[in-house]
């Protein structure tokens, strides 16, 4: 049976976007307080490849730690939430290159 995207999966739910996150999807877990910050061995999500990206490309890990350490607090971010809109229109499978680098710690 083909899977349609009102087909329920049990696939992970990316947090940032919302999509799922099917096996063989580059994927990777964010540490929900950076491990520089204190959150070594604390509660990580899994995330798209890409969305990981994002958000180490929007914000610092300072600003994760201190703000941003819900899914919730992520996707309030006005980058991010820009982001998640702009991706969640994507195939589970997109890839694509995030500008600028990673922000300064």
């Amino acid at each position: 049976m083909a899977r349609t995207l009102d087909t329920p999966t049990d696939d992970p739910i990316c947090p940032l976007c919302l999509r799922p996150i099917p096996p063989g999807v580059p994927q990777s877990l964010h540490h929900l307080i950076p491990k520089l910050k204190g959150g070594k061995g604390g509660p990580t999500v899994l995330m798209h490849h890409i969305c990981h990206r994002e958000v180490h490309a929007s914000l610092t890990e300072a600003e994760l730690a201190r703000d941003y350490h819900t899914p919730e607090a992520l996707r309030s971010h006005p980058r991010l939430e820009k982001f998640a809109k702009w991706v969640s229109k994507r195939p589970p499978s997109f890839k694509s290159k995030v500008p600028g680098g990673m922000r300064k710690r």
